[in-house]
């Protein structure tokens, strides 16, 4: 926990010289979080796999009711009210839907064609109507680390490469499904410099941000394009760019090296364990934190393209942070409880 702990201080000093509603709020949602990798940390996952298809179709029925009733905010509609606070459950659900996939394969110990189409049949429906939210950047990590995890479990390359032809044949024709904006967000991630007040605004802010904090940084709430406000979303999507406005290399290096240290530690507690369950969940675990960290600096200095997506730990929201904890708190009880005993023998 350690490289979680750097990157919420991280995270709160950052808030906290941007607001201090931001800041007391995210302590809030920190305390819950926290609260949520005790509980799941500690409590007895049996019961919970022997329910795991039930709870794959709970998660499903509420990502379709999202649609329903959902509050549309510039112009998606991912979030629920309830009581005053705001549920994003494409965010909520990761470790859910997660946990249920992790059963399904752990069950199915073969790799026959007939599991694979069974297991991307599982993942279509919650791609699906998280794409239709839209939220085409959610869409993708799940699409993404679930097909990464399908690969680490056994199923050969060459069906995912037979399985994803269709879609880029037909390319052409999913290309004017999507939004006007996402079709504008595509365009100028080739050409970064061609709308600079419009599609290419956010990049550039966030490229400027980051180059302008240089080695040590211009001080946290002295930068001038998260100060001034002209990079937007400074404390959620853009929160990398942000810090290293601020506090500049070191502190890019800095969380960077937190992330690099925690998906190592990740990998070494996998390695550890003989059961398949742990290991399953483990590189879910690792494919989600891992990808949302590669896609969210990655935006942030214009190597891939402008996508609402979080930095886990650092970003401001209580979903994607609560999210994450929850995911910790299920494999730290999963890696303890199922570690390899070193017996010692006296002969």
């Amino acid at each position: 926990m350690a490289p979680v702990i750097f990157l919420v201080v991280i995270s709160l000093v950052t808030l906290i010289s941007l607001s201090q509603s931001l800041f007391l709020n995210q302590l809030l949602t920190l305390s819950l979080a926290i609260g949520g990798f005790i509980l799941f940390s500690k409590m007895r996952l049996e019961r919970l796999k022997t329910v795991a298809l039930p709870m794959y179709v709970v998660a499903v029925l509420i990502l379709a009711i999202v649609l329903v009733i959902g509050i549309e905010s510039k112009g998606a509609v991912r979030w629920i009210y309830i009581f005053g606070f705001s549920f994003q459950f494409s965010e909520l659900l990761k470790p859910v839907l997660a946990f249920a996939l992790t059963a399904f394969l752990s069950q199915n110990t073969n790799t026959s064609f007939r599991t694979y189409i069974s297991s991307l049949l599982l993942l279509a429906p919650v791609f699906l109507l998280i794409a239709f939210q839209p939220d085409l950047g959610n869409a993708m990590i799940y699409a993404l680390v679930t097909l990464f995890v399908f690969f680490i479990y056994g199923y050969p390359l060459l069906w995912f490469v037979l399985s994803g032809l269709p879609f880029v044949i037909a390319s052409p024709v999913l290309w004017h499904f999507l939004h006007d904006y996402q079709r504008r967000r595509l365009l100028t991630f080739l050409n970064p410099t061609s709308d600079p007040l419009g599609a290419s605004y956010n990049v550039i802010q966030a490229m400027i941000a980051v180059g302008s904090g240089m080695f040590m940084g211009k001080g946290l709430s002295q930068g001038t394009q998260s100060g001034l406000r002209f990079l937007p979303e400074r404390h959620t999507d853009f929160i990398f760019a942000t810090i290293s406005e601020g506090i500049g290399y070191v502190g890019a290096f800095i969380i960077i090296g937190c992330f690099v240290a925690l998906c190592i530690r990740i990998i070494v507690m996998i390695s550890q364990v003989e059961d398949t369950f742990t290991k399953i969940f483990g590189f879910f675990t690792f494919g989600f934190i891992m990808m949302h960290f590669f896609i969210n600096i990655g935006m942030n200095v214009g190597l891939v393209p402008i996508v609402g997506v979080t930095l886990p730990f650092v970003s401001y929201g209580g979903n994607s942070l609560l999210a994450n904890f929850i995911f910790l708190g299920i494999f730290s009880n999963l890696y303890f409880t199922n570690r390899k005993r070193h017996v010692l023998e006296i002969k």
